[in-house]
């Protein structure tokens, strides 16, 4: 039996594999929500029955959030992890949904078939391809490729708090050759791509005092500090006219691309114009020396994701307010320290404060940048395998994003992760009437059977 075999029956078994999915997806698994703590649990369950059922030894293993579901199976070859995780978002606003987001159906649209419903894309559809390419190659081929762990969390989207105890308490068990994530996406909905880069993310917060209290801007405006006006100044220095971002040691650890990667990210032929237009821009703001690619994949960011102070109800309100806050993100690449990088902001900020304002920061999270080293054999394979399948050259891309486990699976267990994903940009997943592809769903089947057949020769 060969690997056409194994992709036909793929392709006959495509009806009962899209059953099983909606089987899936009708269960509500909103981590989140305390709510839905049961339907998590039947989720993880489903799993484990699932997984059973193809002959894998599996169990739900408990946390203090929400269980862990991990399984192994065959002991020749190499040893591959899969990561997914069963839970989803909460589904507000509701009656923006065209749908009960639980009651999943397949779709026509203008574009082709889709299944609609949370979670089908972000994540049980990007989960349930892998499991449906192991259930037609042992239908096919009657054992298993190779030595394969599953790992399949129920905390994703509420931050994983149970994730980074567990697996350093089961380290051994989980460590392996190389670990297979599927939580990512086409480039621009059509290109296969491997996600070799992940920027890390810095969170902080900052409230800066002037006045012991508000004040009657008749009174005291003109003689008395705003702290927003010192905020205002203070977030103002944080890029130079170019887009360059100033704070002291910033780009320590930042690399530059290799020229490998840069010819393959300029061959993307990325529309940086359209993907503006689309959100109502023209102009990349970034550094203005720098691909656009460069500037949402492989450059580090600082942005402001809230700032307040003062009155902000209807009408208006002569006040001179006491306080003032931001909250501002880092996005890290390479190998730039997120603690090093928060005391220099902090020193930044308390020495271009005036000295009748006071300011007090609160740390959001801080984790570092992950890479992936593709030079080894494996990657290649993997790459050439979707190259086959989608028949357009697959690319190593970057990712604007952050996703935590990446860098656990290097950092914890010493294995590289290699993340393949097939959403589409209009998913919608996070927000209403999210969906997946038919054509992701059947392909992204297709394609894990020739990854793996790709990584056992």
């Amino acid at each position: 039996m060969s690997l056409d075999d194994i992709l036909a029956r793929i392709d006959t078994d495509l009806p009962e594999a899209t059953e099983r999915l909606l089987e899936l997806l009708r269960i509500p698994s909103i981590s989140t929500d305390p709510a839905f703590k049961a339907d998590c649990d039947r989720a993880a369950d489903w799993l484990v029955a699932d997984l059973s059922a193809l002959g894998v030894e599996v169990s739900k293993r408990p946390t203090p959030g929400h269980p862990m579901v991990v399984g192994h199976l065959g002991d020749n070859g190499p040893h591959l992890l899969f990561y997914g995780h069963y839970d989803v978002q909460p589904v507000d606003p509701l009656d923006l949904w065209d749908r009960d987001p639980f009651d999943p159906q397949v779709e026509d649209t203008a574009k082709g078939k889709v299944i609609r419903g949370r979670g089908s894309s972000d994540d049980k559809g990007q989960l349930m391809t892998f499991i449906e390419a192991l259930r037609a190659w042992k239908a096919v081929k009657g054992d298993w490729p190779c030595r394969i762990t599953f790992f399949l969390e129920g905390e994703e989207e509420s931050g994983s708090p149970s994730l980074v105890p567990f697996m350093k308490e089961n380290a051994e068990e989980l460590k392996t050759d190389i670990a297979l994530i599927c939580d990512t996406g086409l480039f621009e909905s059509r290109t296969p791509a491997i996600v070799t880069m992940l920027r890390g993310l810095l969170g902080e917060e900052l409230t800066v005092t002037a006045p012991s209290l508000d004040l009657h801007s008749g009174m005291y405006g003109g003689i008395a500090m705003n702290p927003i006006r010192a905020l205002s100044k203070v977030i103002a220095s944080l890029h130079d006219e170019t887009g360059r971002i100033t704070i002291p040691g910033f780009y320590d650890g930042v690399p530059e691309l290799s020229d490998a990667l840069e010819a393959q990210w300029q061959g993307l032929a990325f529309d940086h114009q359209k993907f503006l237009d689309d959100v109502g821009l023209s102009i990349p703001a970034g550094e203005q020396d720098r691909t656009p690619l460069e500037m949402i994949w492989s450059r580090p960011t600082c942005e402001v994701n809230g700032i307040w102070g003062g009155y902000t109800g209807d009408g208006f309100k002569t006040v001179l307010p006491s306080k003032a806050h931001a909250k501002i993100s880092f996005r890290l690449v390479g190998t730039q320290d997120p603690l090093a990088i928060r005391e220099n902001f902090r020193e930044m900020v308390s020495a271009a404060l005036p000295d009748d304002c006071e300011v007090e920061f609160a740390p959001h999270g801080a984790s570092p940048a992950s890479g992936a080293d593709t030079s080894g054999a494996m990657f290649e394979a993997a790459r050439q395998a979707l190259s086959d399948e989608w028949q357009i050259p697959a690319a190593y891309i970057g990712c604007g994003g952050s996703i935590p486990i990446a860098g656990y699976f290097q950092n914890i267990l010493g294995t590289e992760p290699m993340l393949v994903g097939f959403g589409k940009d209009d998913d919608a997943i996070h927000s209403p009437n999210e969906k997946y592809d038919m054509e992701s769903f059947h392909k992204g089947i297709r394609s894990w059977a020739r990854i793996l057949d790709a990584l056992t020769k």
